[in-house]
């Protein structure tokens, strides 16, 4: 019998509104993965702010994080795959969004570890209650600056741009064609946001990558978002919480229940091994 990976989305999805994991998910995953399922984790976070998020989840999984720029061992924090910009190409993006009065926060390798730099004087109020919001975890990756000069050190491999859809809008249309770039509003704060990451760095890419790397014949998902179409695409069963965007629902294997009553956690338990 050919082996299953099973892949979530974390915010709206395994998380429940609060932005934790329940005790419940955390005890049925940490169960089937001693037992053999293959599970892993897709989210836009960090290891360092989702591992936060998923607190008593401490089965050997790789995560899928910074949606797709890393895969990560859950137990080492190592990094077992990376995607990031050249050099050219994080000019040029950098370029676009200034040129439109964006001063995004810049994510990359600096002396091989993850920082997020910003210029303290040119954030928005959206980007800095983001800023804000890391400082409860104790985020050591925050790198504040006073000027420009040094905010493109290191390998570049995420830029995030919080405001409001209007002032966003004309940069991701420049950048759109050439870049992975995602547009949408924030679950929790209903900013819009607009993410840039390298072409090679989607949760679709890194499910691949896992599937070859676990030598899987078939890949389940589950979802909430419009940025995880391209994860059901490649899916041979995907599933949307009863929460989830109607857009993504239309193209789902199936409906479950909301984040909010352990809907991925249930169907594991009741699935694993019998698919």
């Amino acid at each position: 019998m050919g082996k299953t990976l099973y892949v979530s989305d974390l915010d709206g999805t395994l998380l429940h509104s609060d932005e934790q994991i329940s005790e419940y998910s955390c005890k049925v995953i940490n169960r089937l993965a001693n037992e053999g399922m293959i599970f892993s984790y897709a989210t836009a976070r960090s290891v360092y702010t989702s591992s936060k998020a998923t607190h008593g989840l401490i089965a050997k999984i790789p995560l899928i994080v910074y949606n797709g720029a890393f895969i990560v061992d859950n137990e080492t924090g190592e990094r077992i795959k990376t995607n990031t910009f050249t050099d050219g190409e994080a000019t040029e993006i950098y370029t676009v969004l200034t040129q439109n009065s964006i001063h995004p926060i810049v994510y990359a390798l600096i002396d091989n570890v993850e920082r997020f730099s910003y210029i303290k004087t040119k954030v928005n109020t959206p980007t800095a209650e983001f800023i804000r919001s890391r400082e409860k975890y104790n985020d050591k990756r925050t790198r504040p600056l006073k000027s420009n000069d040094n905010i493109m050190a290191g390998e570049k491999f995420y830029f995030t741009c919080i405001g409001n859809e209007e002032h966003l809008q004309p940069a991701y249309d420049k950048l759109k064609e050439k870049y992975n770039c995602f547009f949408h509003k924030d679950i929790y704060s209903g900013y819009q946001w607009l993410e840039v990451l390298p072409n090679s760095a989607t949760k679709a890419n890194a499910v691949l990558q896992l599937k070859r790397l676990f030598d899987c014949d078939k890949v389940i998902s589950f979802g909430d978002a419009i940025n995880d179409i391209p994860m059901f695409n490649i899916s041979d069963e995907c599933y949307a919480v009863a929460n989830a965007d109607p857009k993504l629902k239309q193209i789902a294997s199936g409906i479950i229940g909301t984040n909010n009553d352990d809907a991925v956690a249930k169907f594991l338990e009741q699935h694993f091994g019998n698919i």
